[in-house]
Parts: C-alpha cells; sequence; structure tokens
C-alpha cells in the first residue's frame, strides 16, 4: 500500500513550510533514514529524512514550494515489492487541492474547494472570493474554468477581474508559464490602468486599511513590491500579538562602563593562541552583558519567569536569547545555562550560533523558548531605545552605545563612558519591583564585572 510522506512539524509552533529542495526523484529507492528533502521554516533551513524504505513513486509538492502545510502530502512512496506505477496511479486520484500550497496559499484556502469540475452549471459560476494580496508571485493558485480545467492567475489579478467583471477564461497570461498578472487584466472591460486617487487631502495610511487603499496613495510606477517570506510573516505575527496582548511598561538604566572595558582588554591580552596563531577568543562588550543579564536572573529568580493563563513558570536556569540581524530579518539564537558558563565559552558559543543564524541553519531547539533576551544596537551609535517582549520570555533588555559622559564621583565632576540599558517587562510576571530589583542587579555586574568572573 503507498506510503504518504507528509511536511513534517519541526518545531512545537510549525503550520508551514517551504520546499526548497528535493534530493530525490521519482523512481529513487530510499531507506530509513536517508535525507531525502531540505524545508525552510521561518528561521532555518532543515533535512528531512525518510522513515520507511521503498521507492519514491510520485513526487507531489514540488521542490521550491512555498506555504506548505504541515501534514500536507508532499510525496508517495511504494513499499518494497509494490508497483511503482500503481502506487503513483493512486495518489493521483486524490483531491490535489489538500496540497495546492503555492506563494498566495492565503488565497488558495478561499478556492480548494474548486479544484474539482463543479458538479452543475450552477455550481461552475460560483465566485470564489480572493483574500487581498499585494504582489504576483511566482505561482498560482487555481480558478476553475467552467469546463472544469483550471487558469492560473495572481491573487491581485483575480481581485481587480472581480471588481470589474473581467471574465479570466478570456484573458491571456503573459506571467511565468501563461499565468494571468496584473498588467493582462488591466484595460478590460473598463479595469483602471491604477488604482483610483482621491482629490485634494487625503487620510494617511492606516495599519488597519486593505492593501488596495494602501496601494492607491501610490503611484504604480514609483514602487516596486516585495512579498513577505515566511519569515517576515512571522515576525509580524509575533510581535503584534504581543504589542497587543502583553502588559509591558519599561525601565531604564545608566552603567558605566570604563572598568568593563579595561577587564576586556586584559582577558582578551591573555587569551591562548590557537593553531594558527590566532587568539583562542576574543570577548565582546555583548558576552558580558549576556552573562550579567544571565546572573542577574539567577540572583531574581522571580524574574526568570514565563506566563501562563493557570501559572507562572519559574525558569531553574538563565536561558539568554540574543537578537541577531540577518538578511531582512531577525532571530534569536539562545545561550543556554548562561549563568554557568565563562565569558570565553559565551563568547564562543555566540560566535558559532551567529554564523549559523545568518546561514539558515540553526535547529529549532537553539532559538526557541529562553527565559529573556537582549537586544543591542549600540554598534549603530543608537543611545537608547525599547524593545518588543518575545513571548513566551517576559522580558528583553535593549542596549544603547557605550558615550563619554559626565558623571559625578566623590564631589567631582569626572568624564566616564555610560551606556543606556532599557528593560521592558511583562507586568503579569514581572512586577515593578522585581524588574527594578534585577535592572539593578544587571547593573551592578556591569559596573563591577569582576563578579562575573568568580
Amino acid at each position: 500500500m503507498p506510503i504518504e510522506i507528509t511536511m513534517p512539524a519541526l518545531s512545537p509552533t510549525m503550520e508551514e513550510g517551504n520546499l526548497a529542495k528535493w534530493h530525490v526523484k521519482e523512481g529513487d529507492s530510499v531507506e530509513a533514514g536517508d535525507v531525502i528533502a531540505e524545508i525552510e521554516t521561518d528561521k532555518a533551513t532543515m533535512e528531512v529524512e525518510a522513515v520507511d524504505e521503498g521507492t519514491i513513486a510520485r513526487i507531489v509538492v514540488s521542490e521550491g514550494t512555498e506555504a506548505v502545510k504541515v501534514n500536507a502530502v508532499i510525496a508517495i512512496l511504494a513499499e518494497e515489492g509494490e508497483d511503482v506505477s500503481d502506487a503513483a496511479g493512486q495518489s493521483a486520484g486524490k483531491d490535489a487541492a489538500d496540497n495546492d500550497t503555492a506563494d498566495d496559499s492565503q488565497d488558495n484556502k478561499a478556492e480548494k474547494a474548486s479544484n474539482k469540475p463543479a458538479a452543475d452549471s450552477a455550481s461552475a459560476k460560483k465566485e470564489v472570493p480572493a483574500k487581498d494580496q499585494l504582489a504576483d508571485t511566482p505561482k498560482a493558485g487555481p480558478a476553475p474554468k467552467k469546463d472544469g480545467e483550471r487558469i492560473f492567475a495572481s491573487p491581485l489579478a483575480r481581485r481587480i477581474a472581480k471588481q470589474n467583471g473581467v471574465d479570466l477564461t478570456s484573458v491571456s497570461g503573459s506571467g511565468p508559464h501563461g499565468r494571468i498578472v496584473k498588467a493582462d487584466v488591466e484595460g478590460q472591460s473598463g479595469a483602471p490602468k491604477t488604482a483610483a486617487k482621491q482629490d485634494g487631502a487625503s487620510p494617511m495610511p492606516t495599519p488597519g486599511m486593505s492593501d488596495d487603499k494602501v496601494l492607491a496613495f501610490f503611484e504604480e510606477d514609483r514602487y516596486e513590491l516585495k512579498p513577505h517570506n515566511n519569515m517576515r510573516r512571522t515576525i509580524a505575527s509575533r510581535l503584534t500579538e504581543s504589542s497587543q496582548s502583553i502588559p509591558a511598561y519599561y525601565l531604564s538604566m545608566d552603567c558605566e562602563l570604563d572598568v568593563l572595558l579595561r577587564l576586556r582588554a586584559d582577558i582578551n591580552d591573555a587569551a591562548p593562541l590557537g593553531e594558527d596563531e590566532k587568539s583562542a577568543y576574543k570577548v565582546s562588550v555583548n558576552d558580558f552583558i549576556i552573562k550579567a543579564m544571565a546572573m542577574a536572573l539567577r540572583d531574581v529568580p522571580m524574574a526568570n519567569a514565563s506566563w501562563t493563563s493557570e501559572a507562572r513558570i519559574l525558569h531553574k536556569h538563565s536561558d539568554v536569547g540574543v537578537a541577531v540581524a540577518i538578511e531582512d530579518g531577525l532571530i534569536t539564537p539562545i545561550i543556554r545555562e548562561a549563568e554557568g558558563k565563562t565569558l570565553s565559552a559565551i563568547s564562543l558559543e555566540m560566535k558559532d550560533l551567529a554564523a549559523r543564524a545568518r546561514e539558515m541553519k540553526l535547529k529549532p531547539h537553539e532559538y526557541q523558548g529562553g527565559s529573556t533576551a537582549v537586544s543591542n544596537l549600540g554598534m549603530f551609535g543608537v543611545s537608547n531605545f525599547t524593545s518588543i517582549i518575545n513571548p513566551p520570555q517576559a522580558s528583553i533588555v535593549s542596549i544603547g552605545a557605550g558615550e563619554k559622559k559626565p558623571v559625578v564621583r566623590d564631589g567631582e565632576l569626572v568624564a566616564a563612558t555610560v551606556m543606556t540599558a532599557t528593560f521592558a517587562f511583562d507586568h503579569r510576571v514581572i512586577d515593578g519591583a522585581v524588574g527594578a530589583e534585577l535592572a539593578g542587579a544587571f547593573k551592578n555586574y556591569i559596573q563591577k564585572p569582576m563578579g562575573m568572573l568568580v
């Protein structure tokens, strides 16, 4: 009996992924443990291994397909001794709508019911609503012809056609593989060339506006559209949810860095040389910040917590996420049990995590969870800023640049290197006094860094 190979859930929160690459082709024999595909999630690209042995009878989802739902069938495996053509034939009879997951999958959801020929002429004429999309994407969702055949058109083209009464069965597509794009529909049966603009003063666009209303504010030849990838969608979704659901408050602490900077120089000067005659490690200011946050959480255990509706989760270790900017996105790899690691160990681990993050090679357990996070924009000259908490974490510290400022010591005005640390706390978990205690402990470690070495 044919075995269905489905899109795996590579993390507890994964709902869909991109099928980046197939390592097998139809007719190939595979054994359990063989790498058969690469799946791209919003944060990483991971290899998928075969669970059973047999022959690849049919590849259902082609390489490069985006937004494939978890548990959707991506390939059919014929068991040992089973006829490959029979296995492929049996799978071909199933409804293809369940696996139609191109870039415009949001639009496809509304059209899954139209993948099969209509039962009668009345149902064939039913319109399938298309959801708002901004851009033409490489692949198209299906739209039925009256005889049951499918035409391919971008979501934007379908919306324009629907609004202006254009029959897509009569339009020739100029996009890839004959796909109908916006330009093909414009001008047909009165469809406007560009979105209409309002006369006089217009209100500024707001986040609640639909896509077509936002586009109406801009002349078509003065912009280009960059379709959202999975990472951008996830960032937007999670941070919007966080800003709307977490009652956050903010505290700032100015920390003097001069002692820390001298200690850092001494540590790096004392680093042993490796086989390549280079220093075995080079500790950064950010490594000190990670360690200071971890030890502050150890000292103030009520701040080392997460929220659930039934109870607070009190973490036994300080797992500190560190924001890393990658191409057109952000990821937060986690230094686990950072309170017990040396500065050199944190430095080497962070260097490895950041490099693999930029290559999209992190595994889910390396960036999911954590009890707090550090976001450092000091290297860009930013003096201070606030960050949005990334649940299930209940805090985050935002680090500004170290700047020379006048401070008073023992009644005298002197120059010092001062860094502003701004903390965001989830008030459901961390009360104001506890947050202040954590911020104070962090400042103490930064200004007396020898305490992090013992």
